[in-house]
């Protein structure tokens, strides 16, 4: 087989993958449209309607939109009631988001370890971290895979704890054939560029409970309530108002996805299948109650013993420099700076956590393990592509297992 690109070879592709984001004239004429409608901002209906839209397709009974994937969390639990020295558990393996929501409202956030198969928040692990001041939970569907609604809800009913679906990376995706973000008590999600809905920013929040939809109204909206005064504030509540310009492309890109949804899950299964005649390389797995995997990610399970030992992020240049793009992704949340070093990087309310938090003493095993050894990530917009491009996914990966002893030389 021929010589690695990395060692001057001639790579296995050359060309792109899927762009991302995809547009077109209905996309430039949605824009023009709100343009022209001189109502870009708040009182948009091109605003109500994408709510509305998006409540539906969720099956939600309520949508408020926001400006983006972080604030939908930090306002959902502020509207949930969570509050300062309460805890919320949370995956170790996650966007930073998830758990600095948390802080965001004074609260505590607890790791829990991830399944070893799905990367998914383990409800074993949940239980362990349960304490008399766990107040919620927020399980993340990671990679657009749900989490084990089905145990996560039984632990949160014996606890009497609340549920907040973190699906920034699963629009679509379902447990049981429910949309994720309908099982818990509300679902956030995302619109930044990155995701597989997306207005280059913006957020939502989703729930089947009228009053906490009002609470997340008024915290999206300056305090203000249903049927107030223009200058009448009742809440703690800033502006985090998603504008008409982004919902204008997200209702387009709704209608662009399912077809994209349908076009991933084609080519995620196709990888699948040629992976299986691969030892070393797998994808990650999903729970039974699985029944649509959204594919923001296509995680491969990389198994460095069955590589002579490679190191995780060796094998990733090397497939990086065969032209197959990819990340090793996360780190366990716990390891960043900020955690290593909390609370010393608190500017304020460093007193609130002040000897009843060590991060650095913090161990979750199998994420680690997957962080370090284990998971590579291929972007989204590659599964929109052809059968032809998951080839040379392949191809790549088996061209790199030929020559792998080159690779410690």
């Amino acid at each position: 087989m021929a010589q690695l690109a990395i060692h001057g070879g001639n790579p296995v592709r050359s060309e792109p993958f899927h762009r991302w984001p995809v547009f077109d004239t209905r996309d430039k004429q949605a824009l023009m449209e709100t343009l022209e409608s001189g109502k870009w901002g708040i009182g948009a209906k091109v605003t109500e309607r994408f709510e509305q839209h998006f409540a539906d397709y969720c099956g939600a009974q309520f949508a408020v939109s926001c400006t983006n994937g972080t604030d939908a969390l930090y306002i959902a639990l502020q509207a949930m009631g969570i509050g300062p020295g309460d805890e919320v558990i949370v995956p170790s393996y996650t966007f930073m988001a998830t758990a600095i929501s948390v802080l965001m409202v004074n609260a505590i956030p607890v790791f829990a370890d991830i399944d070893p198969e799905t990367y998914n928040l383990d409800p074993e692990s949940v239980e362990k971290q349960i304490t008399p001041k766990t107040k919620a939970m927020i399980p993340v569907h990671i990679a657009g895979n749900p989490a084990e609604m089905d145990e996560l809800m039984r632990i949160a009913e014996e606890y009497s704890l609340l549920v907040l679906e973190d699906c920034a990376q699963a629009p679509g995706a379902e447990w049981n054939k429910r949309k994720v973000g309908t099982i818990g008590h509300a679902g956030t999600f995302s619109f930044q560029s990155s995701k597989n809905l997306t207005a280059g920013e913006g957020g939502a929040i989703i729930t089947n409970d009228e009053s906490l939809a009002d609470r997340l109204r008024t915290f999206t909206n300056c305090g203000r309530v249903k049927g107030g005064a223009w200058y009448d504030h009742h809440e703690l509540g800033g502006n985090h108002r998603l504008g008409a310009f982004q919902s204008a492309l997200l209702l387009v890109g709704m209608e662009r996805l399912e077809g994209q949804m349908k076009q991933r899950e084609e080519n995620a299964r196709y990888l699948q299948s040629l992976l299986e005649g691969i030892d070393g390389v797998s994808f990650q797995k999903s729970y039974a109650g699985c029944t649509r995997h959204a594919y923001h990610l296509g995680i491969l399970r990389y198994q460095p013993q069955r590589f002579k030992g490679l190191a995780k992020s060796r094998f990733a240049e090397a497939l990086r420099k065969e032209g197959i793009d990819c990340s090793t992704g996360y780190l366990p949340v716990y390891q960043y700076n900020f955690f290593q070093n909390f609370p010393d990087r608190m500017l304020a309310y460093r007193d609130l956590y002040e000897g009843r938090v060590n991060y650095r003493s913090v161990q979750c095993p199998h994420c680690e393990r997957v962080c370090q050894d284990e998971a590579i990530w291929l972007f989204q917009e590659m599964l929109l592509g052809s059968k032809e491009d998951m080839d040379d996914i392949v191809e790549a990966i088996v061209k790199i297992q030929c020559h792998v002893s080159e690779l410690f030389e």
